[in-house]
């Protein structure tokens, strides 16, 4: 996030700044598309620097291994088994790193809501659009921070 917001505060921003003060010089702006365009441009870059900006603010990083590690909790890639034997893993992730393809789970979705704080051979009720599951616990694990 860090990254993006340096991307688009210190080079996107000035490069269509400087586009739209170009377009601005060719006269008539009512009906000159390339300046109606940047104009656009340069309100979304601001929106999405105030989003990043806010989130930053509002982010905690968690670098350390929660004490009890036989419990879910925040970082844990859990496995879980539904009642027809069938198999899922996932791992519980920020609102902002959530993976589809990597199965990572934002920590504000109904199934990590329904985890956290569970240990272990707990069943847990999750509900879904399709409707109720119930899924079984086989494995919590935990990884050191900065590693896959």
């Amino acid at each position: 996030m860090r990254e993006e917001l340096q991307y688009l505060w210190r080079k996107k921003r000035p490069q269509v700044l400087s586009a739209l003060a170009a377009a601005a010089a060719e006269g008539d702006r009512s009906e000159n598309a390339e300046y109606i365009y940047r104009k656009k441009q340069i309100a979304e870059i601001d929106r999405r620097v105030r989003y990043l900006s806010k989130r930053m603010d509002d982010l905690r990083i968690v670098d350390q291994l929660p004490a009890d590690r036989h419990s879910v909790y925040f970082g844990a890639r859990v496995e879980l088994t539904d009642q027809a034997g069938k198999g899922y893993c996932y791992r519980i992730v920020g609102a902002d790193e959530f993976h589809l393809e990597k199965t990572w789970i934002s920590v504000d979705s109904p199934m990590a809501k329904a985890l956290i704080g569970r240990k272990l051979g707990d069943k847990v009720t999750v509900v879904r659009p399709q409707g109720t599951a119930v899924f079984e616990i086989t494995a919590i694990r935990y990884q050191e921070a900065g590693s896959e």
